[in-house]
């Protein structure tokens, strides 16, 4: 799991550089499908990560209200920011009850922490692949998605 995490991270920092190419009007342009446009699709990627990880801490949730990261490096820095907390609950995971219920703020229901950490993995993955559309909708190449040769 630690390994998917560290990757998740890696292919984001690399989809913040590849956002460096374009204009803030085409980063904040609302496009079919996702959550909306390539600048709200990482905020969200941020936030989710982030609210999940200290719903099962027992933490109260920290909302980000998007209007404060209307920028690439804004949200470079959010992210950057939020992540040495991440790894210190990654670095600590052996010992957290995978089967333990938790119940986020933000739902009703409760799920198992090993549940969660798997949503969390993969709700990045499924928003990168729908970042990945809109860059070859943009004519460009898209991050590489492969795990495999990163170094993980």
């Amino acid at each position: 799991m630690k390994q998917l995490f560290e990757y998740n991270w890696q292919v984001r920092d690399e989809w913040f550089e590849w956002c460096e190419r374009l204009s803030a009007s085409e980063l904040s342009k609302q496009r079919t499908g996702g959550v909306g446009s390539i600048l709200f699709t990482l905020f969200h990627i941020i936030d989710v990560e982030y609210s999940w990880i200290r719903a099962i801490q027992g933490k109260k949730d920290v909302e980000f209200p998007f209007n404060d990261y209307q920028t690439l490096e804004a949200l470079k820095e959010l992210s950057a920011s939020l992540r040495p907390e991440l790894v210190s609950f990654l670095k600590d995971m052996d010992e957290v009850d995978m089967e333990k219920q938790v119940k986020a703020s933000w739902q009703q229901e409760t799920y198992k922490t090993k549940e969660i950490i798997s949503h969390v993995i993969v709700h990045e993955i499924h928003h990168i692949g729908q970042l990945s559309v809109w860059a070859r909708e943009l004519n460009t190449e898209p991050v590489s998605a492969s795990l495999i040769g990163r170094g993980l």
